[in-house]
């Protein structure tokens, strides 16, 4: 399966934009792919102007990201501020090539350092979701630093785990660290996608990136915008994983 990485530095709060601005990028890339993954809050920049920005599951994110599966036969993963009764989620929607909203993943751990959890719920329950025939746990940023999200997703095998983020430069390196890790703990592929540029405090580097089940960095993009392919195989998990049963010894405790 060919992922596609879109790292870029998105317009602070302007939707239309950023949509223009992916159009843009994607439309400089030949080279065809399966995934498309955006960063987290994908159209908005890491915003804690949350009710303000909040739409419906199948609002004008999902509706631009569907025509654009659609059009391109890919599947999408994306992130977006969901509308809610209470606070809204940061929530990430897995749209298919048909253009149809197949999984849904609210970021289980808000981010309190920067009081992301006074504007947004936290999300409940992990969610795992297919493409192809690749199983893929859902994550967003700073869930990154919660191991116990990602044992569960390894006693249910997934090949690949996806961790949208907006993650800003000064602790890039525990960034890198930590996909690093749960490539190896959990022998699966990790990729991360980070924004790059400025927000109204943060800057953002990105090292959107890929590591395989052996931990090895396969893509790593750094201060880059653009559209970023690797390749990831999943047989290549099957063999790690039985020349090196590890996750057989698991013990949630």
């Amino acid at each position: 399966m060919k992922a596609a990485l879109l790292q870029y530095s998105p317009l602070w709060e302007d939707k239309e934009a950023n949509k223009n601005k992916i159009l843009s990028i994607l439309q400089s890339q030949k080279e065809k792919f399966d995934l498309l993954i955006l960063p987290e809050m994908s159209l908005t920049g890491f915003s804690m102007n949350a009710s303000t920005l909040a739409e419906s599951i199948n609002g004008e994110t999902f509706r631009f990201f569907s025509d654009l599966a659609i059009e391109k036969s890919i599947e999408v993963f994306v992130g977006i501020i969901e509308k809610s009764k209470s606070k809204p989620f940061n929530s990430l929607l897995h749209i298919n090539s048909k253009g149809k909203l197949i999984k849904l993943y609210r970021k289980i751990h808000p981010f309190s350092f920067a009081k992301e959890d006074k504007y947004f719920s936290a999300g409940k329950k992990p969610a795992i979701s297919k493409v192809k025939n690749f199983k893929v746990g859902l994550s967003i940023c700073y869930d990154l630093r919660f191991p116990e999200l990602y044992r569960k997703y390894a006693k249910k095998k997934v090949h690949l785990i996806v961790d949208i983020a907006n993650w800003p430069d000064t602790r890039i390196e525990h960034w890198r660290s930590l996909l690093k890790a749960r490539a190896i703990e959990n022998q699966c592929y990790v990729i991360g996608v980070n924004r790059v540029g400025r927000d109204i405090k943060l800057n953002y580097n990105g090292y959107s990136s890929v590591f395989d089940p052996m931990g090895q960095e396969i893509l790593s993009v750094i201060d880059q915008e653009g559209l970023f392919i690797s390749d990831i195989d999943k047989n290549f998990v099957n063999e790690v994983r039985n020349k090196l049963p590890f996750l057989e010894d698991i013990k949630l405790i």
